[in-house]
């Protein structure tokens, strides 16, 4: 079985640092986790970018919701440009309306970095028809990945449906595992290899506080129960 992703959320060089000692592949870079993510300021973006060599996946979210308001076009756009040009792997961004994919909204908001890559978050898990939705986001070039819960539930059944989206996708795009991802189900999508990709939040976290500082040895843990 290949090597799991481990991909972990940050919100403060601190947080970048420590995730990088524990041996993370991957950071997400947010503000305000509270809120799901939102855009982060360019100056955390730089400096985690200069304290870190790990790929950088940016939140271009600017509310709690999972619906672009017309308003918040430029500060996207603006957002998008600036995390390009600082390099960085790719953008974390999503856009969902009435259980539908609003490809539009996206599409816009990628216009000034068409080259960059994206993950499409979990705006997913709020899809009536996820499974055929992946086939409408293969079409979206830019976009490499989607973060998603697996529906949500057990261990068991997330499982189940992770694989479901994989077949689906048959490596066209990556399926990110994430979204109240405890201990256990993660070590048990680590054991079945059911995703390649784990994306972490609390768990990484001193006390499995939510907005807690990221902990090496928690990071660690998790790199060793992923293999």
């Amino acid at each position: 079985m290949d090597r799991i992703l481990l991909e972990v959320i940050v919100q403060t060089v601190s947080d970048a640092r420590q995730a990088t000692r524990g041996g993370a592949d991957r950071l997400e870079v947010v503000r305000s986790i509270r809120d799901g993510g939102l855009t982060p300021p360019l100056s955390l973006v730089r400096a985690i970018s200069q304290e870190t060599s790990l790929p950088l996946r940016v939140m271009v979210r600017e509310n709690a919701g999972y619906a672009m308001q017309l308003e918040e076009l430029p500060r996207l756009r603006a957002a998008t440009a600036e995390f390009d040009g600082l390099g960085v792997d790719g953008i974390v961004i999503g856009f969902a309306e009435h259980g539908q994919l609003v490809l539009d909204a996206v599409r816009r908001v990628l216009e000034v970095a068409p080259e960059l890559r994206v993950t499409f978050h979990r705006a997913f898990d709020q899809l009536h028809d996820p499974v055929n939705a992946i086939d409408d986001l293969v079409r979206v070039a830019s976009v490499d990945r989607i973060l998603t819960d697996g529906g949500g539930g057990d261990a068991v059944s997330r499982c189940r449906r992770l694989t479901e989206y994989r077949a689906r996708a048959g490596g066209r795009l990556e399926i990110l595992a994430g979204g109240g991802v405890d201990e256990e189900i993660f070590a048990h999508l680590a054991r079945t290899g059911c995703v390649r990709e784990i994306h972490v939040g609390r768990i990484a976290r001193e006390g499995d506080d939510p907005e807690g500082a990221v902990s090496a040895d928690r990071v660690r843990r998790l790199r060793d129960l992923a293999g």
